[in-house]
């Protein structure tokens, strides 16, 4: 018994060593293709330490960051090797792959790096953030309720870019002596001016639902996924309808800690196949796409866990219903936009048919949305966010100049 475990751990072992091997030569092999970038060149900086699996949190920067560099030209500084060869292939940014600490000192002495963009709370952050003389950033990966979102690790950075006056109260009351006026600015969610792309269905009398929900978490508190509890049942009942065009976005790291959750995630998977083999007019989607544009856009009514996909709806203003949280142990913060939102409860699921229309045709729960996504977004009107960014980008660049030339900040 014993053994067969101990077969099973070294070919675990064997086979993300190989894993890590080839990436790291197709990482250096698209360095050797592109040849070095240029010196004295990228004042903006996007710090990256994770591997390809946590790949979605700079995807949904893309957009916004390729705007930057029209004016500002950026990098994206990628430690691990997978995450470096994807972010190469995918994101059409400039990428610096330095997967050592003398790589990251050999960068920092050939760019004049002013600014500096984390979009998570990875550890080894702080290997870049020992270097002075710059800004030192967090812009998240999105914005919402969870507890991740007022962690004291606020206080590692210079700035924080924060989406608007609901991070501003949620953060006032979790962090002592944190000085929002000064740390923070409120540039809204700038990835709304790049909901882009057209969905891969015709458009028809069918309701468009896009189920996302989250993954199942790492700890009890942060149990919010409902794939098992919600996700099975509520595809099965609106497959059944025959009404419902289903748009399925799972989280990308569903199933990593309980198997339970992968199991029911693929079967979710398989039943849409099935459906669409039976129908194949039904067009239900299960959506990879590295890139969300028309997912938020075009569904009609969408059906989110407590995560960030609730607030990138919100700020579009349309129908959204939010999953009830199945586990007592999860950390639901009802004091913002999930004190009034529309729940969707295990018990529920059985006629979502009959509560998505409910939702769609509640001109009162359309009104709330609206003044919602005012409150955690500020202007959402097209191109105000991306304003707001640069604005904030160009503040700091313009006292990193200050600074060098022996002023005031």
């Amino acid at each position: 018994m014993q053994l067969a475990k101990d077969v099973k751990r070294a070919k675990r072992l064997v086979k993300k060593v190989l894993k890590g091997r080839r990436a790291l030569f197709g990482a250096r092999e698209l360095v050797a293709q592109r040849g070095p970038l240029p010196e004295q060149t990228f004042r903006i900086g996007v710090y990256f330490a994770d591997s390809d699996v946590n790949i979605y949190q700079m995807r949904q920067w893309y957009a916004p960051l390729a705007e930057l560099s029209k004016t500002h030209p950026v990098v994206v500084i990628a430690r691990s090797p997978a995450g470096a060869k994807l972010l190469m292939e995918e994101s059409g940014l400039d990428v610096a792959f330095a997967q050592k600490v003398t790589d990251l000192e050999k960068l920092v002495r050939q760019q004049p790096l002013e600014v500096i963009l984390y979009v998570n709370q990875n550890t080894r952050n702080f290997q870049m953030m020992r270097y002075g003389e710059r800004w030192h950033v967090f812009i998240n990966h999105g914005e919402s309720d969870k507890m991740y979102m007022t962690s004291n690790q606020f206080k590692s950075y210079d700035h924080a870019f924060i989406a608007g006056d609901a991070a501003r109260t949620r953060l006032s009351k979790a962090l002592w002596e944190y000085d929002l006026d000064t740390r923070t600015f409120a540039i809204g969610r700038p990835q709304t001016d790049h909901l882009a792309g057209e969905p891969p269905f015709a458009a028809d009398d069918r309701t468009v639902v896009l189920y996302a929900p989250t993954w199942e978490g790492d700890r009890p508190a942060a149990s919010y996924g409902s794939v098992v509890t919600h996700g099975e049942r509520l595809v099965e009942r609106l497959i059944a309808t025959g009404r419902h065009r289903v748009v399925y976005r799972p989280h990308p790291r569903s199933g990593v800690v309980s198997p339970e959750f992968g199991a029911a995630n693929e079967r979710i998977i398989a039943a849409l196949a099935a459906a669409n083999q039976r129908d194949p007019g039904a067009q239900h989607v299960y959506d990879t796409a590295p890139a969300i544009g028309w997912q938020l856009s075009v569904p009609d009514v969408a059906i989110c866990d407590v995560s960030a996909m609730v607030y990138d709806r919100l700020a579009t203003g349309k129908p959204l219903m939010v999953t009830r949280p199945a586990s007592p142990e999860a950390d639901v913060d009802e004091t913002g936009y999930l004190s009034v939102c529309e729940w969707l409860t295990e018990g529920d699921v059985d006629r979502i048919d009959e509560v998505l229309q409910g939702v769609i045709e509640d001109d009162e729960a359309r009104e709330r949305l609206g003044t919602w996504s005012t409150h955690y977004f500020g202007d959402t009107t097209h191109g105000a966010p991306t304003r707001r960014f640069h604005e904030a980008i160009e503040t700091l660049l313009g006292r990193a100049e200050a600074l060098k030339a022996g002023g005031q900040a």
